[in-house]
């Protein structure tokens, strides 16, 4: 019954429906599930109660005579002296003229607005007198599209309780619902719309906001447990003991996040079900080595790995790596890049699908047709936000059931990562490897740019190398930022005795790889660059990094370009050239002196931007949720995902009466593929 066309609500006519169907609202289920998304408050308060920029509602005596004055096309301001509470309050209505005809000296009214306490202001708001009777009770605000009114809409949703409250369905299962004293989903609904009380309404919200995790952690256990069970694994059968002395002759020892993650992946190596876990560490953790272990286990399983990376120059430092910690014992690691020579390559493919090969690194290369393996076991993607989800299913589909290991030097927030990657099993490296110096991070303002360039020239004296980070390529009228091109020119003028390179994004592939590998070669001492540096190059030698107009850049990302340096054993030091004007600038630059953590950082990034910005909305996989916040309600998420994997393992979710219409809610909601990542 619930999913009946709107047009079945009495009072809905074709107009009407044709408003509601632009905002997605078709049925009456869809109509009394589009919640508020904030509450006007017009309870009336004590005007000293109140805080600084709170939205509120008070009363008080008129004061002045209300003074009405127009300004530009049809805009108008109108004030008046209102005594509220002993205090003298100024109430300010923007494009109401009309409100200075009910408006009398001397006559009681009640005030909603936000409230400016240092200026004892109250503005933005609306104004009730004794005569239009006033709503003293918590108004429910709606997100709305074209003509349609909040008021309609209020209207319509009333309506439609009317007529069809009584065949709203529980969807959760008894047993939830009294483990965490639920509120039934009827009531729930019906007080998020017309709250009673704010605790009746934060009770709703409570059971809103576990129902909606619930749901979408069901959705992604469901669809892992569905990819597992038409895709089963290659369990792979090698010995422990010869892991163990793998190990033993590392040339440096293993931290212990380390040893933990390795062992997680051995274990998903050794299970009949296909590996697809996501691997994190923060800039420097030991990645790499995690990687040349679990591609080291494979081998002596008789199989073959391939390791897809971002950038050529990065899959020559990853092969540098891996041939130094593999070949001694005698595994063969090989590399193919768009660089590589044709005669070289058709040799290279034919070892390959000899199984010859028993690691290939390489590029999008890997992907491309002709690239044949004897019998892949394992893909590795480095940086796997930075392929496109057809590129990393390509690679995937050259063996016969390959597990699959992504890693990503860009620290996920545990919130995020339980969320949008809720499919994926989640590894940290959480430890940085002992004897590593963190990077001495410094924020100063632009008027400091000779200082710097003198502490520059000091480095370089010495042999080190240095990044310089700009946000664009050119002068833009749009933004008054530093530019690359004449931050180049500067430094060049300023020190003529040093070869300054110049990186961007409107450079071709090769002519990047020219500058990147004149850099890694000390043939550049100074690299003017944009951001596109952020993913990367291993040079050791370079110790100290200036980011111009870092304001404009988010935590996670500069958190990535301070990446670059502090590879080395000697100090490093990271510039953060920033003038903010916002305190959220501020605060981002304090965090960035104050810490080198990058999952602190990550978390700190998050709060402050949200989960929509931390990807791009586009690309994380995050569904939209109503009332749920997964920054803010983040352990209630947490029990949600517990709870969704119990569920899904037991026979009760399966067969049991009580799960009946959860099991037949879920099936309705076909969107789930479309929520989770690659």
């Amino acid at each position: 019954m619930m999913n009946q066309p709107v047009s079945k609500i009495h009072g809905v006519g074709p107009r009407m429906v044709e408003q509601l169907e632009n905002m997605g609202i078709e049925t009456v289920q869809q109509l009394i599930e589009h919640l508020p998304f904030r509450y006007e408050d017009h309870a009336v308060r004590r005007v000293t109660e109140a805080e600084h920029e709170e939205r509120i509602t008070v009363r008080g005596t008129v004061h002045s005579e209300p003074l009405l004055r127009f300004y530009g096309k049809n805009k108008s301001r109108l004030t008046v002296r209102v005594l509220v509470d002993g205090l003298l309050l100024q109430a300010v209505f923007f494009n109401q003229p009309y409100l200075k005809r009910q408006i009398s000296l001397g006559e009681v009214i009640t005030l909603s607005g936000k409230f400016d306490r240092h200026r004892l202001m109250l503005s933005g708001g609306t104004l009730k007198t004794t005569e239009n009777n006033v709503n003293e009770g918590l108004e429910p605000v709606y997100s709305i599209r074209g003509n349609l009114k909040i008021t309609a809409l209020r209207k319509i949703i009333q309506q439609a309780f009317t007529q069809f409250e009584g065949q709203m369905e529980e969807i959760l299962p008894s047993q939830l619902l009294t483990s965490y004293r639920l509120m039934g989903r009827a009531e729930t609904i019906h007080q998020l719309h017309f709250p009673t009380s704010i605790e009746k309404l934060k009770q709703a919200k409570r059971r809103m906001i576990y129902e909606e995790f619930l749901l979408f952690q069901l959705k992604m256990q469901l669809f892992r447990k569905k990819e597992r069970e038409a895709v089963q694994g290659q369990k792979k059968f090698f010995s422990q003991n010869v892991i163990e002395e793998f190990k033993t002759k590392l040339p440096f020892p293993l931290t212990n996040a380390q040893l933990r993650v390795i062992d997680e992946i051995l274990k998903d190596l050794q299970s009949e079900y296909r590996m697809n876990r996501l691997l994190q560490g923060d800039v420097g953790s030991g990645k790499t080595v995690v990687a040349a272990c679990a591609l080291f286990a494979v081998i002596q399983a008789g199989l073959q790995g391939a390791l897809m990376v971002p950038t050529e120059i990065l899959a020559e430092q990853h092969k540098e790596s891996l041939v130094d910690l593999l070949e001694p014992f005698g595994i063969k690691v090989q590399l193919l890049t768009g660089s590589t020579k044709v005669k070289e390559r058709r040799a290279i493919l034919e070892e390959l699908r000899e199984g010859k090969i028993d690691i290939i690194l390489g590029t999008h290369a890997l992907i491309q047709e002709g690239v044949d393996f004897k019998n892949l076991g394992l893909v590795i993607t480095d940086e796997q936000h930075r392929f496109g989800v057809e590129q990393r299913r390509i690679l995937r589909k050259k063996g016969i059931r390959p597990d699959v290991l992504f890693m990503t030097a860009t620290p996920i927030p545990r919130t995020l990562a339980i969320s949008a990657f809720g499919d994926m099993d989640v590894s940290v490296i959480d430890e940085m490897p002992k004897g590593r110096l963190p990077v001495d991070t410094r924020w100063v303002k632009h008027d400091m740019l000779p200082r710097i360039i003198q502490f520059m020239d000091k480095q370089l004296n010495v042999g080190k190398q240095a990044y310089v980070i700009c946000p664009l390529i050119e002068e833009s009228e749009k933004l008054d930022v530093q530019n690359a091109i004449d931050v180049h020119l500067q430094l060049s003028q300023a020190l003529p005795q040093y070869k300054i390179g110049l990186m961007h994004g409107r450079l071709s592939s090769d002519e990047k790889e020219s500058v990147m590998n004149e850099f890694a070669r000390n043939k550049v001492s100074v690299l003017v660059s944009t951001t596109v540096v952020e993913v990367g190059v291993n040079v050791p030698n370079a110790t100290l990094m200036v980011i111009y107009d870092a304001e404009r850049f988010g935590l996670a990302q500069l958190h990535q370009l301070r990446g670059r340096v502090g590879r080395g054993k000697e100090q490093s030091y990271c510039i953060l050239l920033a003038d903010p004007k916002s305190d959220m600038g501020k605060e981002r630059m304090q965090i960035m002196v104050d810490t080198n953590n990058g999952f602190e950082l990550s978390e700190r990034d998050l709060e402050l931007r949200g989960p929509g910005d931390f990807f791009g909305s586009k690309q994380s996989g995050l569904p939209k949720f109503k009332v749920a916040d997964i920054v803010e309600d983040f352990k209630v998420l947490e029990v949600a995902r517990q709870d969704a994997v119990k569920l899904v393992q037991s026979k009760a979710f399966w067969d049991g009466e009580d799960y009946a219409l959860l099991r037949d809610y879920l099936k309705k909601q076909t969107s789930f593929t479309e929520e989770k990542l690659d």
